[in-house]
């Protein structure tokens, strides 16, 4: 175990989101502020000396897409994308130690060579997941259930698995759920972080930027609230045990 403490990465241009993810991840990992440090990427590129000061990385979710043309694609959005392959190249060389959720996915599989595609976006809501054989030898995702349900919502996924990666969890939508690269980088399509009630939040924020028809909020928020969503929060648990400085 390290004796630094684990920093999340911020990639939501929101403010209100981005603190609202924050206290997820930090509720999830049982982290305080001094064990889980919190940095904007979005504001502020990441520091020199990020790779000494912190024993890994979580990094969150945003409404970016990995798959979208670069012309497209704003000055901070190719920073923000260039410092994640930074953290992403530290981490697949067991340098440090990282975690990247739903957008973050896109980046871990586009730096390995992969293809990221709009070919498998998955509806906002609970779905299903299944561990592999290899996901449950995982000494973070292998204390979990078999089959679990996790929150999704996302425009784009990976194609395949990309080079180097070792397959962790799947499901028919989208099968590139989670996977590990060497011994300290890992990736997931669904959010791991967010309580039930905090997805319906965050909801309310991106209700209008195309994930699922606005006026179907109440009957999806109604599904996320009636899931059981238990099993995510101890991979970030895991995680935190693994590679952050807290104890338990």
């Amino acid at each position: 175990m390290t004796s630094a403490p684990l920093l999340y990465v911020c990639v939501r241009p929101q403010q209100g989101a981005a603190a609202a993810e924050y206290e997820s991840f930090r509720l999830a990992t049982h982290l305080d502020e001094r064990d889980l440090a919190q940095h904007d990427l979005v504001r502020e590129p990441l520091p020199d000396d990020a790779f000494e000061r912190f024993g890994g990385f979580v990094i969150g979710g945003s409404p970016f897409n990995v798959a979208d043309p670069e012309s497209t694609k704003t000055p901070v959005q190719r920073r923000l994308e260039s410092d994640l392959e930074r953290i992403a190249t530290a981490a697949a060389a067991a340098t440090t130690a990282a975690l990247f959720t739903c957008y973050g996915i896109g980046i871990v599989t586009r730096m390995l060579g992969g293809e990221v595609t709009r070919a498998f976006p998955e509806d906002t809501g609970p779905v299903t997941i299944s561990l592999t054989a290899a996901g449950g030898r995982d000494r973070v995702l292998g204390g979990l259930a078999t089959r679990f349900t996790a929150l999704t919502a996302h425009k784009e996924g990976a194609r395949s698995l990309p080079p180097g990666a070792e397959l962790l969890a799947t499901n028919e939508a989208c099968p590139v759920q989670a996977y590990r690269v060497g011994d300290r980088l890992y990736a997931t399509q669904f959010h791991p972080e967010p309580t039930t009630r905090a997805f319906t939040e965050r909801m309310a924020v991106y209700r209008d930027d195309g994930y699922f028809d606005s006026g179907d909020f109440d009957a999806i928020a109604g599904r996320v609230l009636a899931a059981s969503v238990t099993e995510p929060a101890r991979l970030l648990r895991a995680f935190a045990r693994e590679f952050g400085s807290a104890e338990g």
